[in-house]
């Protein structure tokens, strides 16, 4: 399963990428979705939109939480809070820090901090 978090906002985005980010249902700042088994085209749109997001293979145990903590069981994403702590830097500029892109298993501490 493959959890993606949108970290960027609104402003400044071209046309195509406010697009793809709503199409997977990604519409505010610090919203997440869950991909169960992604398509082609939908690694597709995660690859296009790399920069904006972040994303990970996530746990049971994480993905249990997140179910529990939501409160309207309709809706198909989660609503998350900022992440407690902050976030050190959105991009990697080559050190291998910040949120944006994949995540790999780091994603469920992410998680953790915005529940």
């Amino acid at each position: 399963m493959i959890a993606i978090i949108r970290i960027a906002g609104q402003v400044g985005l071209k046309k195509e990428i406010v697009e793809t980010l709503s199409r997977l249902r990604l519409r505010k700042k610090y919203a997440c979705i869950i991909i169960e088994k992604p398509s082609k085209e939908q690694l597709g749109m995660i690859n296009k939109i790399r920069d904006f997001v972040a994303f990970g293979n996530i746990n049971d145990k994480t993905h249990k939480k997140l179910i529990e903590k939501r409160k309207t069981k309709i809706k198909n994403f989660f609503r998350l809070h900022p992440p407690r702590k902050g976030i050190d830097a959105k991009k990697h500029f080559g050190v291998k820090k910040g949120v944006l892109g994949n995540n790999k298993e780091k994603i469920n501490e992410l998680i953790e901090r915005m529940l």
